[in-house]
């Protein structure tokens, strides 16, 4: 009996991290990775449970092989929870502001009945920054909280002082006033940050009052007793860092999550996609010539009208540069075309020929921005899609579409100077003058910026550098943070 008492007490001991993401592609993409690293660089030591919500769940185990985690790492599991809400709905374009909301009201509940019941009981959760309620109920219940912002550190930024802003007049843009005029409140970016690389909420008359208080409350939720993680490193995000830092000195920057996770385990990660990835596009990738080609696409949200994917079809092919397109399912709407205009029959069923190929489906992103004849990236500047980019030295077009991705496109041209910034402009004269800017005018130029990068992304994660240390000091404050919440929980036993 004392030998059982002893097993049970080492086995308390061990921590158990919840690990909770906003249920949409992106955030899922990289806080899984953080997952993996806390499971395989914990050594045993750590269990991990991931929380996805059944639907997202189900094409996780449809579309990769997110069973191979439960087997490389065994401490690792999914854990599911289902709240009713219609998240194939509620995670397509602006809609997912929407879901921020319904979730506060619906999976708060859930999620806190899940925190109390679950077995071995859970000693810290990682929490997606975006949805507060995670921090309320995890505190409420007595179990240490860490944020996980899967936005760019600049954009965490804009928004820690985004009522100083408000208070100093520089928002909310009203109508069409100059949208080159600067933000000067925000501290580090009074040079360039312009009101045309904020996000619609902060336009007056929005009507997303959801999403603005969501970023009001970046502030009050960051307390410097809380540990925050970032999915950067530090080469490339320095002086924003710095900055943070002084608030929060307790940030972890761990990034880039993929290219960390591949190189502890040495080898390409496991997938985390939630559509079919197509490789097809890889062996067509394999018959053209070095840094030749322009990787095409929008992500996992973007929505885009039929006029706008015309105007970049246009612009593209004739740029006369070799292109692959790559088109998510369901993220073309009808906009306001007239009936009797359609589009062509490459974009709605895909077609391979000459210099081009376009892809109705989804592809393995990775994969495809590290094949030797991708020279360039047309993209929306999501996080992860900007740090993959970087990871494989690939300049970029950025053409964003919400949230954080207008000021990444912004960074990316303006601080980085790793590529060109075509936000609000949807013109197929301009796609065409960007392609050939980057692809052939400048391409020297951007490439060697963006290698040099590359280089410095793959140095922070190997031993020694500065996110493979930030990840070993994290892992230290969790066996703290959870050596303290097993004595509290044997004290109140007692």
């Amino acid at each position: 009996m004392a030998e059982a008492a002893k097993i049970d007490q080492q086995a308390s001991a061990i921590p158990h991290v919840l690990v909770f993401p906003l249920p949409v592609q992106g955030h899922i993409t990289s806080m899984l990775k953080l997952a993996e690293l806390l499971s395989l660089a914990g050594g045993g030591g750590i269990r991990v449970t991931f929380l996805n919500s059944d639907y997202n769940h189900k094409r996780l185990l449809q579309f990769s092989d997110a069973e191979s985690r439960s087997q490389n790492y065994p401490g690792f599991r999914f854990e599911t929870f289902d709240d009713g809400l219609p998240m194939d709905q509620l995670t397509k374009g602006e809609k997912v502001s929407e879901l921020l909301g319904e979730m506060d009201s619906k999976t708060r509940p859930v999620f806190k009945n899940l925190l109390v019941q679950i077995q071995p009981p859970v000693t810290c959760v990682i929490g997606d920054g975006s949805l507060g309620f995670i921090s309320d109920v995890s505190l409420e219940i007595g179990i240490p909280i860490i944020r996980f912002r899967t936005i760019s550190p600049c954009f965490f930024w804009i928004n820690f002082w985004l009522p100083e802003v408000i208070q100093a007049g520089e928002l909310p843009i009203i109508g069409e006033e100059d949208m080159e005029r600067l933000i000067t409140k925000v501290p580090g970016m009074e040079s360039f940050l312009r009101c045309r690389d904020l996000p619609g909420y902060c336009r007056a008359g929005t009507d997303d009052p959801t999403m603005i208080q969501v970023v009001k409350a970046t502030r009050e939720s960051s307390s410097p007793a809380y540990p925050l993680i970032l999915n950067t490193f530090d080469d490339l995000d320095g002086p924003i860092l710095a900055r943070i830092r002084q608030r929060l000195p307790k940030t972890y920057t761990i990034g880039p999550a993929h290219e960390h996770l591949q190189s502890r385990l040495g080898t390409a990660s496991s997938s985390s996609s939630l559509w079919k990835e197509e490789a097809s596009c890889l062996t067509w990738l394999d018959a053209q010539p070095p840094g030749s080609v322009l990787y095409v696409n929008f992500g996992s949200i973007t929505m885009m009208r039929r006029d706008q994917v015309i105007e970049f079809w246009e612009g593209l092919t004739g740029s006369k540069n070799r292109f692959l397109w790559v088109i998510r399912p369901g993220s073309v709407c009808s906009g306001e075309m007239a009936d009797d205009v359609q589009m062509p029959e490459e974009l709605v069923e895909g077609v391979e020929k000459g210099n081009l190929k376009v892809l109705v489906g989804w592809a393995p992103q990775e994969a495809v921005l590290g094949h030797e004849a991708v020279g360039g990236f047309l993209t929306h500047s999501g996080w992860n899609s900007t740090l993959e980019s970087i990871v494989a030295g690939v300049p970029m077009i950025c053409w964003p579409f919400f949230a954080d991705q207008q000021v990444n496109s912004r960074f990316v041209s303006e601080v980085l100077k790793l590529g060109l910034d075509m936000k609000d402009v949807c013109d197929r004269r301009v796609v065409a003058r960007m392609v050939n800017e980057l692809m052939v005018e400048r391409k020297e130029e951007f490439r060697r910026k963006a290698v040099e990068m590359a280089r410095m992304a793959k140095e922070s994660v190997e031993e020694g550098g500065s996110s493979y240390r930030n990840l070993e000091l994290l892992i230290e404050d969790i066996k703290l943070m959870s050596s303290s919440q097993v004595q509290g929980l044997g004290e109140i036993g007692n």
